[in-house]
């Protein structure tokens, strides 16, 4: 999975300071076009409205988690192919094994 500088990237969180604090390794990376949802609803509105490069997702969120969200990204035709990466608080085995099964393409633990 290879990744532009120029790419739009989706943070999805709804804890602000984690919001931040990968907004910033982003930019420290050369990443500029950053933009940023609460939650899996308010991030599928986005990723509908406008094209993404790459999706990075808390799992843990109200009304629509990261999973939730990542699996109904896999079953949009327009939407499937995109990279998501899974971030979460969480390093239990199955949690790994239930967001490969959706599709991740990868599982961050923070």
């Amino acid at each position: 999975m290879a990744v532009e500088k120029h790419t739009p990237i989706l943070v999805v969180d709804d804890y602000k300071t984690m919001v931040r604090i990968v907004r910033n390794l982003l930019h420290q990376l050369g990443f500029e076009d950053v933009d940023e949802a609460n939650d899996g609803a308010s991030a599928l509105a986005k990723l509908r409205a406008r094209r993404f490069g790459l999706v990075i997702s808390d799992w843990a969120m109200e009304p629509m988690n990261g999973l939730e969200l990542l699996q109904q990204v896999r079953a949009d035709p327009e939407l499937k192919a995109m990279p998501f990466i899974m971030i979460t608080a969480e390093n239990r085995k199955d949690r790994v094994s239930k967001a490969e099964q959706a599709g991740a393409n990868s599982y961050i633990v923070k």
